[in-house]
């Protein structure tokens, strides 16, 4: 991937200390992550967006949070994409999914937003598609919460170490697609058999 090709990497969330560490926020904990052991900062703010730029291996990257709640995420990211000409197929949004099981990665080139508010919104915002996402099963309620309370709640205490282990692959998952292309990383990260477990 050329040097000078700058990716857009996003992390979906809701801002604010009653939503940390809940399900819905799985892309904020990769955001996190990423920030954390490629030494990015996220010191600076842009259309209620948390900004840090960065590099990855030789890949330049600019890393955002939106911070308009997850069912408004699109407007940012398409502010954003527009001031630094990042074109949508150059942006990686990485977001929960309750039709994926907990413990389970997968890589999507394309596509529609399958009931998932935070890329509804950023399709509408981009009017199509045309973005990878790295989906983070978190599965669907076992106690039958309906899906907000599910998504808006924590993992339980018994998943901790479960859940570093999930954020821990989605991180390489992001570094693999950066650095060796998304259909390397589809190839390793979306096998039936990858069952991230504690």
């Amino acid at each position: 991937m050329p040097a000078n090709r700058l990716r857009l990497v996003v992390g979906l969330g809701n801002p604010g200390k009653p939503y940390e560490d809940t399900r819905h926020n799985a892309g904020f904990m990769v955001a996190d992550i990423i920030a954390q052991d490629f030494n990015i900062a996220f010191n600076k703010t842009k259309f209620d967006a948390t900004l840090g730029r960065g590099f990855i291996e030789n890949v330049d990257l600019l890393l955002a949070k939106p911070m308009a709640f997850m069912n408004r995420s699109g407007p940012p990211l398409q502010k954003l994409a527009h001031y630094f000409r990042i074109p949508s197929e150059d942006m990686l949004v990485i977001h929960d999914d309750i039709d994926l099981a907990f413990g389970r990665l997968k890589i999507k080139e394309k596509g529609g937003h399958g009931g998932h508010n935070g890329i509804r919104s950023i399709m509408d915002a981009f009017g199509g598609g045309n973005f990878v996402r790295l989906r983070i099963g978190v599965g669907r309620s076992e106690a039958g919460e309906n899906v907000t309370d599910h998504v808006l709640g924590r993992f339980s205490a018994d998943k901790a170490e479960m859940v570093v282990r999930v954020i821990s692959a989605a991180r390489d998952a992001v570094v693999t697609m950066l650095c060796e292309g998304t259909k390397v990383g589809m190839n390793v990260f979306n096998r039936k058999d990858l069952l991230i477990t504690g």
